[in-house]
């Protein structure tokens, strides 16, 4: 089955991209292997000098609540619940529990050595810095804005110190293990390690802002699922100061827990107490009634039936009391909407229906035994009520003396030894990473916003066709090296033609010569102007060595230095400007006296000259073209190098004496529409543009994978050049 043309297409089209991106950053190889390897060297510093972070844990059992007595009875239920685990980790990180902490261990005051910006603390942790200073009392006036202070060392044998202030004024000064005090300011260092002349940094922050430092770095989490064992983590600098903070967070919470099972036990105790006082009046006095009743009527006893009434009213009485005390208990829980209070209050309705039926019974017996059953009644609920309360009262004082709470800690704080943090083989990874794609992107953001054509098939799109592509020379570059470094200069020193001709530039040239010979047969005379749109892309070097490849052929060729503002087309012929073209131009000087010779066989120079003020008008003059008809019948080839179309306009003046023209333009550095641009100003003015030429074009691997033309290496060994 044969693939459509389209697709096939596309895929070569797919093919050239991906294989332009892979050359672009091959291109660029160099400054991704630096970018890439100073990322990784930043990851390794910091991973080096950052300030390791340790962690510690510690675990907490949370059991049921109960009172773990059995003689109490009913009376545990109400010392018994469950607590979540979602409240008991609030409760750990609640102000009431981490401000002991932040009480007790003075974490308002914040200490650290002075260290160097940014780098400083890492040096001296690497270098195994011993400092330390530990102050268990810090009190300052409450006016002071910035509390920020210097404690220096004067003597570390004595323990001697100077408090200075953020204005460097001082403050108090003191002795390790002595209170300092000075006015609002008191001081109590309890102890200092280092050395003579070391100062410390001593930060006072607000209670407030401490807990709040503790609750971001606690962490608690319940194990597992409903386990009721609580983790509590901490991280820290310092492994010793972790531990104590999170073993003192542990105890608060322990403690806490006991001091609130216990304040149950105490209250209900509290309310039992208010109540026995009372009991026991109300039941002497029943006792007392029966036995004055008893002897105003000669002791009467009670029938069968009776008996049995009272002790079943009796009975009942005990309940509803008993039930009157839950009742106080729940009510302390839950609202009267809850089942368990809802339920109690049905139970007591029963009973209250029940004794008034016993009471309705009684109504019918005798008057003298319905007191004596009254009273005797009376006599045997109170005396029930206040056994009751006396045993509740034992009960809940045995509770309270054996309340431990539904707290243990199962492990005290233990740092680990090794730091949790930074992780520093991932952080040299992530930044050799970041590294290679932020060189990767600027590469390939480098290549999208790049405008410079690297491609002739660029420039024969608008029309222009390319004569040749001269690749970048090593060889010229050494050449201008010397030419700073050397006064005495010889055109082997300044001409690659010359110097190396064996050089790919001059091949290149070489095969622009033969080029020109055809472009030129219909021309209307022999002078070749050569320009460009832009300075600096090398037109001078382009013009003097296809004079020198000319001239090597036999031909006699003549050079004229154009640009009378900044040409330096003299460099490269090791010759003098003067006097040049402005000269003659301005009838300072004769055709016969503008004449130089470089040194290279049948190849003569006409150099700018004076730098004139008004370059465009002296080429308006009669005497240029005069100048141009002299050397287009005494030269076989006039090159005539210009300054950029672009720039200026003398390129149009000197195009209309010459037969051809021919544009220079620089790799990857002229605009595709800068060279269009320049080919209209040459048309807008009646010049025709012969061709272009792509100079110092670099053998890119973006080209060479995206499908561009190359240039091949096929030289020969030039003896004269060893």
């Amino acid at each position: 089955m044969s693939v459509p043309h389209n697709t096939q297409v596309k895929q070569d089209l797919d093919e050239i991209e991906l294989g332009k991106l892979f050359g672009i950053l091959i291109d660029n190889r160099w400054m991704i292997i630096a970018v890439t390897f100073t990322f990784a060297l930043v990851g390794i510093t910091y991973a080096l000098l950052a300030t390791p972070i340790y962690k510690a844990d510690a675990l907490i059992q949370v059991e049921q609540k109960s009172s773990g007595m059995p003689v109490l009875g009913d009376m545990g239920e109400f010392f018994a619940g469950e607590s979540s685990a979602t409240t008991e980790i609030e409760i750990i990180k609640s102000r009431m529990i981490l401000g002991k902490t932040v009480d007790k261990l003075n974490l308002m005051t914040v200490v650290s050595p002075s260290y160097l910006p940014i780098i400083g603390k890492g040096l001296a942790r690497i270098q195994g810095d011993n400092r330390e200073l530990i102050i268990s009392r810090f009190e300052m006036p409450n006016y002071i804005g910035e509390p920020v202070f210097t404690l220096k060392v004067v003597n570390i044998e004595t323990g001697s110190f100077e408090f200075i202030d953020n204005d460097e004024k001082p403050v108090l000064s003191g002795r390790v293990g002595e209170l300092a005090q000075k006015g609002d300011f008191k001081l109590f260092v309890t102890s200092i390690s280092g050395e003579s002349g070391d100062t410390f940094t001593v930060t006072k922050r607000s209670r407030l802002d401490s807990i709040l430092w503790l609750q971001q770095n606690l962490v608690v989490t319940e194990r597992g699922k409903q386990t009721g064992i609580l983790q509590l983590s901490f991280i820290g600098e310092n492994r010793r100061k972790i531990e104590k903070i999170l073993n003192d967070i542990s105890q608060n919470y322990f403690l806490q827990n006991v001091a609130r099972n216990s304040a149950e036990a105490e209250n209900s105790l509290q309310f039992l107490r208010t109540h026995l006082p009372d009991i026991k009046t109300q039941l002497t006095a029943s006792e007392d009634a029966l036995n004055q009743f008893r002897q105003e009527n000669e002791s009467i006893d009670l029938g069968l039936e009776a008996k049995s009434t009272l002790d079943v009213m009796v009975t009942i009485e005990a309940q509803i009391n008993e039930l009157t005390f839950k009742e106080s208990e729940i009510s302390q829980r839950f609202t009267k909407e809850h089942p368990a209070y809802v339920a109690l209050l049905d139970k007591r309705k029963t009973l209250l229906g029940e004794r008034e039926r016993l009471n309705q019974q009684i109504q019918k017996l005798p008057k003298t035994q319905r007191e004596v059953l009254r009273m005797t009644r009376d006599v045997e609920v109170n005396q029930q009520i206040y056994v009751q309360l006396l045993n509740k009262v034992q009960e809940l004082n045995i509770v309270k003396a054996s309340t431990v709470g539904n707290v243990r800690i199962l492990d005290s704080a233990q740092s680990f030894t090794k730091p949790v943090k930074p992780n520093k083989p991932l952080i040299v990874i992530m930044a050799t990473i970041l590294g290679v794609a932020l060189a990767v992107g600027v590469s390939l953001l480098r290549a999208v916003f790049h405008r410079g054509v690297e491609n002739p098939d660029e420039i024969e799109a608008i029309g222009l066709p390319v004569y040749a592509s001269i690749p970048m020379s090593d060889w010229q570059i050494e050449l201008e090296k010397k030419q700073k470094s050397k006064k005495m200069l010889t055109v082997h020193d300044t001409l690659l033609a010359v110097s190396n001709p064996a050089d790919l530039s001059i091949e290149a040239l070489r095969s622009l010569r033969t080029s020109l010979h055809f472009a030129m047969m219909e021309a209307k005379n022999n002078i070749l102007m050569i320009s460009g749109p832009s300075p600096g892309i090398g037109k001078s070097f382009v013009s003097a060595n296809m004079a020198a490849v000319v001239a090597k052929s036999g031909q006699k060729v003549l050079v004229i230095d154009a640009d009378m503002r900044k040409g330096r087309m003299e460099k490269q012929m090791a010759v003098s400007p003067k006097p040049g073209l402005s000269d003659y131009l301005s009838g300072q000087a004769t055709i016969e006296n503008l004449i130089k010779e470089p040194g290279v066989d049948d190849m003569d120079f006409i150099g700018r000259g004076e730098v004139p003020p008004n370059p465009s008008e002296l080429l308006m003059h009669p005497r240029f073209k005069q100048l141009m008809d002299w050397a287009a019948g005494n030269y076989d080839l006039v090159i005539v190098d210009t300054p950029p179309i672009l720039a200026v306009t003398d390129p149009a003046i000197v195009g209309a004496h010459a037969g051809t023209t021919l544009l220079v333009g620089r790799f990857g550095q002229n605009a595709v529409k800068e060279i269009e641009v320049a080919k209209q100003r040459f048309e807008q003015s009646g010049i025709e543009v012969k061709g272009f030429i792509l100079n110092a074009v670099v053998r890119k691997a973006s080209n060479h994978y995206g499908g561009n033309y190359g240039y091949y290496n096929y030289s020969y060994n030039n003896e004269t050049s060893k």
